[in-house]
């Protein structure tokens, strides 16, 4: 399971969705849709824009757990 840990770094940064979303260039919408978990795919270039944005690593948003 992929587990999206974006909410957890955007509260550390003080970050509302709004705020990202404009800074990424994405709607809020989608935004909303990688913060819990129900995105099927996000591009590299989204990834890397959030990162920039965020100051963060992908695997600090993105991580791998294993099904129990």
């Amino acid at each position: 399971m992929i587990r999206i840990t974006l909410n957890v770094v955007m509260a550390q940064r003080n970050m509302t969705t709004s705020e990202l979303a404009k800074r990424v260039g994405i709607t809020p919408t989608n935004i909303s849709i990688l913060k819990t978990g129900k995105a099927k795919a996000i591009r590299f270039s989204t990834l890397e824009k959030i990162c920039a944005v965020l100051d963060c690593q992908p695997g600090d948003i993105i991580s791998y757990v294993a099904d129990k």
